[in-house]
């Protein structure tokens, strides 16, 4: 991975006044890319790039070029069929300078233009400029594994891997999102082009950006695509998506194994990172010998036990952290920093640990698990689907209040995504400051664009669940705040093999019933695991990657979270009721309590790490 800035005059009058400040918003990215940094200077534009070097460790630096410099790009990402599209392309006439694999997006765009797209097996977001047509093109990956942000201030496009980087530009005017936060509070993380900066905009996956003197528009490319009710797809055997499934996974391993330098693996201890290292390890037993794991002493969320079996089997070296109440309270304002968003839960910081590991031992590609519960209906949510058929009509009816919603939200008044959304704004109104709280109304997150429903209509209930994971957990949360920003915090790329684009196509083919098969989720994944990892893995309940939330840290008296909710804290910033932040200490505080997560909200964890955010970002009060 890299990291990837510009300014864009788009009125391509040549005002080059801001130009300077590339440096300054390049410096920002240095995590990101902390080998080198280069720039591109036009009359109308500036790219600034910082490199974290991975393919073609000398040839590779960008911006880069193609045969007649008619076309300039800059990419953070990887592009992992790189060798087969330069095959192809060589094999048009087309001219390499480098051995990077992102050149082949330059040549790409010339063959097919924003179709190029559509051969891009990878996870990157780039931005483009066709110099003969005064044309630029930015993209986002299709699962939205790299970040891409931008805004538009005073005709001039700004745009960054980070948001961080953006602020640098001196015309933008820091501001709360207020629709931004309430999206913390009501999903698992942020959604679609929401940020916590006002005017700061996330590129979505599978989008791409273009402007070409006229219009700057965002457009779909790609999205991932349930049958209707009404498709006849062919049921074959069981055994055609067992081995039709495995090789798919298999494929994505050997292409994400593509690194001129060596490739570790995340252990959680779970059925996903197991079958990761079990395969890798198969497929390239010379190369894959580090396995990085997060312990923790509390007996109920250490997995250890797991790991070590696995270890043991694979015979792997294997790197351990043990985790404690002090790394969360000193890591969460770095954690903060880097997320560019409020958190819910602690792990963040266990996870930029587990990068920090790694950096140590000089790796700066890892294999991690994540999709596969998205994908094979690994959450406990579509068990509780199953359960809700079962029952008698009118058996734990909603109120009138929650079916509008849903039916808003979702196109179905029955359907039960997380948590009841009618009960939860109640809790939202009573948490924000009076001032706040008068304008819910016009920043409710549940009254602007979530998802796009009619890719929930008329599909089998696990495919909508399914469809929601994708969209409100996996993208904007899991790859991005909990994966991209704790990886390259520390300056570590990490790479999702699940999260390939044949294997969730094919995926969304699978009969609903392999995926969970009578209350047994991940049935399929677990049939093709059994023959690899060890069976008291397969075999282990669901266990999600959490750590210790607010209740634990507020027992610990750190002096720092203590003013961040203090009365007269909270009162000045002027974004939550002091009383109400009071009345949730006091609660949290108590011995007998605690969160059963993620069923329960940690309303104080997102309190103290929105108070981070004001203070790390200089984010004005609420007035």
């Amino acid at each position: 991975m890299c990291g990837i800035c510009g300014i864009v005059d788009l009125s391509y009058q040549g005002r080059k006044e801001h130009f300077p400040v590339i440096t300054g918003m390049t410096e920002k990215l240095r995590h990101r890319g902390p080998d080198s940094n280069a720039f591109f200077y036009d009359d109308n534009f500036v790219f600034g790039f910082s490199r974290l070097s991975i393919i073609d460790l000398k040839g590779g630096m960008q911006p880069i070029s193609n045969e007649d410099d008619s076309i300039v790009l800059i990419c953070n990402g990887e592009i992992f069929n790189f060798i087969e599209l330069r095959q192809q392309l060589t094999g048009k006439g087309h001219l390499f300078k480098t051995g990077s694999d992102v050149e082949v997006i330059l040549h790409l765009y010339e063959e097919y233009g924003t179709a190029l797209l559509d051969h891009l097996n990878g996870q990157f977001s780039f931005a483009l400029f066709d110099l003969k047509n005064r044309v630029l093109l930015c993209a986002r990956d299709h699962f939205g594994i790299t970040p891409f942000y931008y805004t538009v201030v005073n005709n001039y496009l700004v745009f960054a891997s980070e948001i961080k980087s953006i602020l640098a530009f001196p015309e933008y005017r820091r501001k709360v999102d207020l629709t931004g936060l309430d999206q913390v509070f009501t999903f698992p993380g942020m959604v679609g082009n929401r940020t916590l900066f006002e005017g700061v905009l996330s590129l979505k996956n599978g989008h791409f950006l273009r402007y070409d003197g006229y219009k700057l528009e965002e457009k779909e490319y790609w999205d991932l695509i349930y049958p209707t009710m009404e498709e006849r797809i062919p049921v074959e055997k069981e055994s055609y998506y067992i081995e039709g499934l495995n090789d798919l996974i298999n494929n994505s391993i050997r292409l994400r194994l593509r690194s001129d330098t060596p490739v570790g693996l995340y252990l959680s201890g779970g059925l996903d990172s197991s079958l990761i290292a079990a395969k890798a390890r198969t497929i390239s037993p010379q190369y894959i010998t580090n396995a990085y794991s997060i312990v923790f002493g509390e007996k109920d969320i250490n997995e250890e036990k797991y790991q070590h079996l696995l270890v043991q089997q694979l015979q792997l070296k294997h790197y351990k952290k043990l985790f404690n109440y002090t790394d969360i309270t000193t890591r969460l304002p770095d954690a903060v920093y880097f997320c560019e968003c409020p958190i819910k839960e602690s792990y963040n910081t266990a996870s930029m640990a587990l990068s920090e590991m790694v950096h140590d031992h000089d790796y700066r590609v890892i294999l991690s698990g994540e999709g596969a519960d998205e994908f094979f209906a690994g959450y406990v949510g579509y068990r509780f689907d199953k359960i809700r058929q079962l029952q008698p009509a009118g058996i734990g009816a909603d109120s009138a209040e929650e079916r509008a919603i849903r039916a808003r939200l979702w196109g179905d008044e029955d359907f039960f995504y997380e948590k009841n959304k009618s009960a939860l704004t109640g809790v939202k109104r009573g948490v924000y400051a009076a001032g706040v709280r008068g304008k819910f109304d016009q920043f409710d997150c549940l009254q602007h664009f979530v998802v796009n429903n009619s890719r929930l209509a008329n599909r089998h209930i696990l495919h909508k669940r399914a469809y929601l994971d994708y969209k409100l957990r996996l993208v904007d949360h899991l790859l991005s705040d909990h994966g991209d920003r704790m990886g390259l915090a520390n300056s570590v790329e990490v790479r999702y093999p699940f999260l390939d684009r044949s294997i969730a196509e094919f995926a969304a083919r699978i009969p609903p019933d392999l995926k969970l098969n009578d209350f047994e989720e991940k049935y399929i994944l677990k049939k093709i695991a059994s023959a690899e990892i060890p069976m008291e893995i397969v075999n282990r309940e669901k266990f999600g990657f959490v750590a210790p939330g607010s209740p634990y840290i507020l027992k610990r008296n750190v002096a720092y979270i203590n003013d961040l909710l203090s009365y007269d804290t909270v009162k000045r910033q002027g974004y939550f009721d002091p009383e109400a932040v009071q009345a949730l200490v006091k609660q949290y505080s108590r011995e007998d309590f605690h969160l059963n997560i993620p069923f329960d909200s940690d309303l104080l964890m997102i309190i103290i790490t929105f108070g981070i955010l004001l203070d790390k970002f200089d984010l004005p009060d609420h007035s």
